[in-house]
């Protein structure tokens, strides 16, 4: 996930949470919480039971997230987030647990009737582990008209203005596809994706499990029957360098877009 990429949908999360923004920079944003966001993300049970029992107005934190350390103002102190943050991955919980599907319509107002075509909106986090752990996050659009298919969806939106409710003069197109089938359609389009890859890093993984097995095998090679230890470090080392990939599904929706929009 890029830099700007994971700017977006911070802007994107704490606009749809009702935060206020207090400064926002290319590379940086400061915001301050609402009690709801507060509790779920600053850890401060305490302080939220003490003021819901004595009757006290909690006070939100503000949070400054530092997206791009380059764009940000120098000695701005604040939370460094990258893909593997923990911050920016309770936040992608946060996502989930509250706005795991959305649906938004386009708005261009040209004042006569629009038709707005119904695209599958799917987030997906992929998960490449074995000794070492790498995730990539991915953006897919599906045409539920045309079965047509669009990479890095979020940003293409990004660009649009979009509303939770229909705009005037716009009316919506009967989805051809359905959802349900739409989003098996985009896990195997992934899935095609993924077995293009260069999967190197699980070759090196394997290598490297069996070296490690070669020298347990060395450590027990006297043991006519091998010991129990023997079978438990055998297993732990399969279940350390065996690679693994991961696909999970963020948050989704429904965007009605213009024809040849998205």
């Amino acid at each position: 996930m890029l830099k700007n990429e994971i700017h977006l949908f911070l802007e994107d999360y704490f606009k749809a949470a009702e935060c206020t923004f207090l400064e926002e920079t290319e590379g940086s944003l400061t915001v301050k919480l609402t009690p709801e966001l507060d509790k779920e993300l600053m850890n401060r049970p305490f302080y939220w039971h003490y003021a819901e029992k004595t009757g006290m107005k909690g006070e939100p934190l503000s949070l400054t997230l530092i997206t791009d350390q380059d764009k940000a103002p120098e000695g701005l102190k604040g939370e460094n987030v990258h893909f593997g943050a923990p911050r920016l991955q309770q936040i992608f919980q946060s996502a989930k647990r509250h706005a795991s599907f959305i649906r938004l319509y386009e708005q261009k107002g040209f004042g006569r009737q629009q038709p707005l075509h119904p695209w599958l909106l799917v987030n997906m986090k992929v998960s490449y582990e074995a000794d070492r752990k790498k995730d990539i996050f991915y953006s897919y659009g599906l045409n539920l008209i045309n079965g047509s298919i669009q990479e890095d969806f979020m940003s293409a939106l990004s660009r649009k203005s979009l509303l939770s409710k229909i705009p005037d003069f716009s009316f919506t197109i009967t989805p051809l596809i359905k959802p349900q089938s739409g989003v098996k359609r985009l896990q195997r389009f992934l899935t095609a994706q993924i077995e293009k890859e260069n999967h190197d890093w699980a070759v090196k993984a394997n290598k490297r499990w069996a070296e490690d097995l070669n020298l347990l095998d060395c450590f027990y090679e006297e043991e006519e029957e091998k010991p129990e230890a023997y079978f438990i470090e055998k297993a732990a080392l399969e279940k350390q360098y065996s690679p693994k990939i991961y696909a999970d599904i963020i948050n989704g929706g429904l965007i009605y877009l213009q024809p040849q929009s998205g």
